[in-house]
């Protein structure tokens, strides 16, 4: 492992002009995958045993020789013309002439897709739109359709998003690329959005990333997917590897039935911590600070599966369109390919204070942005230091329009604020679980490192105050005030905070050696969250819903799930048990008693 990630930082630093980020390129392969015991891997993967997994371009060449006609489609971000490069120079070697036809050559002009998508983009200075109602094919001419193969060419190759839709009788090819590795593609400048002539602010591009492209391109993929014949992970400028589409089934068969656990990435921020930097090997320990851990934002998280050391990474929502019932159980029809849970880590040890925030209601969050379910969150105390809080609820004398007033004075001074006039701040300790269901003021003050068990949007932050800082580029952060006071509750205040908004644990099993600890959560929230605590073993049925779990005291642990599947996690790691798996097992593999979180739908 430690020499893999020598090799990655020597890549990491060949591709600034492609990728702006500090953070490593997850390797395309893993010589060693034995993480130590009680080690976070950064880069957990799921074995498919030898020769699912093909690596190059000269190897994927080979395999389009094969039909002489292939779609190659895939997600928003691939390098199409690197691709088309690298392919071409083996068709080279082997003198073979290739009809290429792109499908960026066949989109509608940007002009008349500005105008179509522009309705889902909110108000230009906004960083949230609506998720869109169009289609993939609404953005194409409908010459798309109209191509057909060159009889004279040995090869015909219809190359980019969308290719499937051309409608040929060919096996398809599909390139898919992570979330995070888009993101620090699009910081760079090196990919625009769908159908887009020019660059724009990374908030706009992220917006209509959000809001568009990652709409229309998920559902294509979902429309497509039995049609694939070949998922490949494009995410390496240089390389790529690729699988058959019943090896990718098979797999996603297998986690849907036993565990598993994303690919976590982590991110910087105005608030960022240390404690992330110096807890987790294989991180970038020069940048900043750490803010964020996605853990399991399933949206923007991708499941890595291993065959002879080679990697391939497919977006989590592959499983869902596949697989959902196995994994959501008794909860899919409600939930359908959406995985309702969210884990991710908070990180302000030795940092800041997250912004003073609420989170939309339902209705609001339906009407204004299109999701389905809101952004009801909780904060789990992983750790923190003798100093740390959390700031939940209003004194019990809030005058709102004072608390309005005060905001924006604040707003266009630049001058602080005595926040805690108006929110309260409560000294957090470690295992303490505060509850934020939607339309909650609330911010993680500084110290600590939280685990935030959350209903999956993640996007939807109400600031009101930030403490007159900057982000990291030197640049203020959106304050969103009028949102948050159409959402904000102030009943939520007083003594009714300590009440309602602080969970109350208490033992509901017990016997020598264990103890099962319920975290109540709020009504307002659709899970619950259970603490399972054991000196050596402990056995869980699913009771068909899905288990959303983390070690979060001791050094690790191991799971066997009833299908003998085993799996070793550490201190820290997320990771998920399907419905379909039935049951579990439980091992303590590390000193001390093990204490495990449990999040699970109601």
């Amino acid at each position: 492992m430690i020499s893999d990630l020598i090799e990655l930082k020597q890549q990491t630093s060949t591709y600034p002009e492609l990728r702006k980020t500090q953070q490593y390129l997850m390797p395309s392969h893993l010589n060693n995958q034995a993480a130590k015991i009680g080690e976070y891997d950064i880069y957990p993967v799921s074995p498919l045993g030898t020769g699912k997994i093909f690596a190059g371009f000269d190897t994927l060449a080979a395999y389009i020789i094969r039909y002489k006609a292939v779609l190659i489609d895939g997600f928003g971000g691939v390098f199409w013309d690197k691709i088309q490069q690298r392919l071409q120079d083996c068709f080279d070697e082997r003198n073979l002439s290739v009809n290429w036809i792109y499908t960026a050559d066949l989109l509608k002009p940007a002009g008349e897709i500005n105008e179509l998508v522009g309705p889902f983009l909110g108000e230009n200075d906004s960083v949230w739109g609506t998720k869109t109602t169009l289609d993939l094919i609404d953005l194409f001419e409908p010459a798309l359709k109209e191509q057909t193969p060159d009889t004279r060419s040995d090869i015909n190759i219809v190359l980019g998003t969308g290719a499937a839709l051309a409608g040929w009788s060919a096996p398809v090819i599909y390139l898919d690329v992570p979330k995070n590795e888009i993101q620090f593609r699009m910081r760079a400048g090196s990919i625009n959005n769908l159908g887009s002539d020019e660059q724009s602010e990374p908030f706009s591009m992220y917006k209509r990333f959000y809001f568009v492209d990652w709409v229309l391109l998920n559902q294509h993929k979902k429309n497509i997917l039995d049609r694939i014949a070949v998922m490949a992970d494009a995410q390496w400028p240089e390389t790529i590897n690729w699988m058959y589409q019943q090896d990718l089934k098979a797999g996603l068969e297998q986690l849907s039935r036993s565990v598993l656990r994303v690919r976590p990435w982590f991110e910087p921020g105005a608030w960022g911590g240390q404690w992330m930097k110096e807890h987790i090997d294989g991180l970038n320990k020069e940048v900043v600070n750490l803010a964020w851990s996605f853990e399991l934002i399933v949206p923007e998280n991708g499941l890595v599966f291993e065959s002879d050391g080679n990697l391939l990474e497919v977006s989590f929502d592959t499983i869902m369109f596949s697989n959902n019932e196995n994994v959501l159980g008794k909860h899919a029809a409600r939930f359908g390919d959406e995985f309702p849970i969210r884990f991710d880590f908070l990180d302000t040890y030795e940092g800041g204070n997250l912004s003073i925030q609420c989170h939309p209601r339902l209705k609001y969050i339906q009407e204004n942005f299109g999701e389905n379910i809101t952004q009801d969150e909780t904060y789990y105390i992983l750790d923190c230091d003798k100093n740390a809080s959390v700031y939940l609820g209003f004194q019990d004398d809030i005058d709102p329009a004072a608390f309005r007033t005060a905001l924006d004075g604040s707003q266009d001074t630049g001058k602080a604020i005595d926040i805690e006039k108006y929110v309260q701040v409560h000294a957090a300790e470690k295992h303490d679980l505060f509850l934020i269901p939607n339309g909650t003021v609330h911010s993680a003050g500084a110290g600590n490192l939280v685990l935030e068990i959350s209903a999956t949007p993640y996007i939807f932050t109400f600031k009101m105050y930030d403490w007159v800082r900057l982000d990291l580029d030197g640049k203020p952060r959106p304050i969103n005030i009028d949102h948050a006071f159409n959402n904000l509750d102030f009943t939520r205040k007083g003594e009714k905070v300590q009440q309602e908004l602080i969970s109350k644990p208490k033992v509901i099993e017990s016997a020598p050696g264990y103890q099962l600890v319920h975290l109540p959560t709020h009504a307002d929230h659709f899970y619950d969250v259970h603490r399972l605590e054991f000196d050596d073993t402990v056995e869980v049925s699913t009771g068909d819903t899905c288990h959303v779990l983390m070690l979060v005291e001791g050094q690790a642990v191991l799971l066997q799930t009833a299908d003998g599947t085993k799996k070793q996690f550490a201190y820290a790691e997320t990771f998920v048990v399907p419905a379909a798996a039935g049951s579990y097992k439980l091992t303590n593999t590390g000193g001390g008693r093990a204490k495990v979180v449990k999040a699970f739908l109601k």
